[in-house]
């Protein structure tokens, strides 16, 4: 342990004779490739260096949030923006070296400070997205747990924030720092639908050549409830390979996409990683994500990165609670992409910071902020309406909702007019977690506004969309179905994958890795799993596991390549939510050949 200690302190004193804090950019400087080469990561003494005993799941950037994180260092007229919108939102905890100089300067520039939190430390630049805090919540809903990666940079004194955090917060803290656990990664390289889902670079297998990339899938899995965890080819220019540079999730199931002129710059490869993840995955509910395009600007040069221009973008923004803080850079773009993300995130409070300064550190807000979740969350998971045509008579609306201390009640709130407000009706309670309600049948081309509030035993209530009732789903009566054409499965089965026998010698869209589809179906939604094991009867991995409307799903499963060729069995299970016994079960085989 002393070692690791005096590693630490070296590092932190080495750092600072080249750099000061404030001046470190969010790529890695010709000194800290030097320093990378022997680098250790210190070691904070309290807290777990193996996986969460129960089964954990990763916060999504759109749930409700206590606040978010900032390090105040440089590029303080953005961050003091950022703490202006956010505190309008939840608590800003700022870490910084001394919190006087930082109500101060507030303070001078008519900033109020009444939902702020100071955490005293060292530090060593402002991207506390890389280094900061990952918040998880265990059972889906109960406990919030900090979970810390080895930060990809030789800066220790960022690399120890999350357990500063969660020793300042008093919450478990869960290192991925040590063999066998340990795992390098950053935190703009990996976003999350708040299910089990996790989007990734393929940096994440650069960074970690000592580890399989089955080895790695099984290390978020067990810490971060990731599966599947699907990595997109790096970009040629964007220099750090981070997602957020170029994507981010707004909800469960839209992809924000940033997008060039035809052929111009990462164009080309953003669209053949967005092709991948079309073509090979669905969204919680079994469905196509939905993709909103946003340009990727110009510098004020014309230039585009691939041209030596910075790389402007639109999709590192902050979700907090109600509001979205977007960077911008010049007028002539940014009214389009603010007007996007309107239109994309109705009832959000919208606004932009200009970020021409940050830029040039292949940075913008997202880099420079990370969001901490409440303490008692009331997670709700709904498949939104978005057509009628498979419906008959009123319209079903059914929810999963999940808390720490039980739900009291659950409510569904309708109306095709919402200036005269909404009609509310309680839902009923018809599985342990599951709950459910009617729209009554309305006339044809009626535009239809609803969203779902839930109430925990506490007292606490939470409305799903967040921002409703301003932002409530909506969907148009299209047409109606006679009760004889409409089809949700009667039955349970699990199918043969195809194709099968599957061999490594295929050429897909992964790169030529050995795929296969399995597919199954369930008259009942539920938290379902499908896991492969191998003729021995021992567990390989989760191939799925999650929450499933009722209905037909499919999922494309791509083998570890160094698994030997031979049999292998995929078994389904779905558990009765209302009382946790197993309802059904079926294994199939499948033939892998090398």
């Amino acid at each position: 342990m002393k070692n690791f200690i005096l590693v630490t302190i070296f590092l932190l004193l080495t750092i600072k004779t080249f750099v000061q804090p404030q001046e470190l950019p969010r790529y890695m400087t010709d000194e800290e490739k030097q320093l990378m080469k022997t680098y250790r990561p210190p070691v904070f003494e309290s807290g777990f260096f193996s996986p969460p005993t129960k089964p954990v799941r990763t916060i999504a950037e759109w749930e409700e949030l206590e606040g978010i994180i900032i390090t105040w260092t440089s590029y303080q007229s953005i961050l003091r923006q950022i703490v202006d919108y956010a505190q309008e939102e939840g608590l800003v905890y700022i870490v910084c070296s001394d919190s006087n100089s930082v109500k101060s300067y507030l303070t001078n520039w008519n900033i109020p400070l009444y939902n702020l939190k100071f955490i005293v430390t060292n530090f060593n630049s402002i991207w506390v997205r890389d280094y900061g805090p990952w918040c998880v919540y265990s059972d889906i809903a109960d406990s919030m747990y900090i979970i810390d990666w080895i930060y990809n940079r030789p800066r220790p004194a960022d690399d120890l924030i999350p357990a500063v955090f969660a020793a300042r917060q008093n919450l478990p803290l869960y290192q991925m720092t040590q063999p066998p656990y340990d795992l390098v990664a950053t935190g703009g390289n990996f976003m999350t639908d708040g299910f089990s889902k996790g989007f990734s670079s393929k940096l994440i297998l650069n960074e970690n050549q000592g580890k399989t990339e089955a080895q790695i899938d099984s290390l978020m899995k067990m810490f971060m409830g990731i599966t599947p965890y699907i990595k997109m080819d790096v970009l040629p220019f964007d220099v750090i390979h981070h997602i957020d540079m170029h994507m981010k999730l707004l909800d469960e199931e839209t992809l924000l996409v940033g997008q060039y002129p035809t052929g111009v710059s990462d164009g080309p490869q953003i669209e053949l990683n967005l092709r991948y993840v079309l073509n090979n995955f669905q969204s919680v509910y079994g469905r196509p994500f939905r993709v909103v395009r946003i340009p990727m600007p110009p510098d004020a040069l014309g230039r585009y990165p691939s041209s030596g221009g910075d790389y402007r973008t639109y999709t590192n923004s902050i979700i907090i609670n109600k509001t979205v803080i977007v960077p911008t850079y010049d007028p002539q773009y940014d009214t389009t992409a603010l007007r996007i993300y309107r239109e994309a995130m109705p009832g959000y409070n919208i606004v932009g910071i200009n970020c021409n300064q940050i830029i040039t550190a292949l940075g913008a807000i997202h880099c420079i902020t990370k969001e901490i979740g409440t303490r008692e969350p009331i997670f709700i998971s709904h498949a939104r309406i978005t057509s009628t045509a498979n419906m008959d008579g009123d319209y079903e609306v059914k929810a999963f909702v999940k808390t720490r201390t039980g739900v009291s009640n659950a409510y569904l709130h309708w109306s095709v007019d919402t200036s005269q407000g909404f009609n509310s009706v309680l839902m009923k309670q018809i599985a342990a977690d599951t709950f459910r309600a009617f729209i009554p049948r309305q006339t044809l081309n009626s535009k239809v506004f609803y969203y779902i509030s839930a109430t925990a035993n506490s007292g606490k209530t939470v409305r799903k969309p967040l921002t409703s009732p301003k932002g409530a789903y909506s969907f148009v009566v299209d047409s109606v179905t006679p009760v004889d054409e409409i089809s949700s499965p009667k039955d349970f089965a699990l199918y043969q994958n195809y194709p099968n026998p599957f061999s490594a010698q295929g050429v897909s869209a992964s790169g030529g890795n050995p795929t296969t589809t399995i597919s199954w179906q369930s008259p009942i939604s539920g938290w379902q799993t499908i896991k492969l094991y191998n003729s021995l009867g021992e567990e390989i991995e989760t191939i799925a596991d999650g929450y499933f409307e009722a209905g037909k799903h499919s999922t494309f499963y791509i083998i570890n390549s160094t698994l030997p060729s031979g049999a292998y069995f995929y078994q389904l299970k779905i558990v009765d939510s209302s009382n946790g016994s197993l309802i059904y079960v079926d294994t199939k085989k499948m033939i892998y050949l090398k």
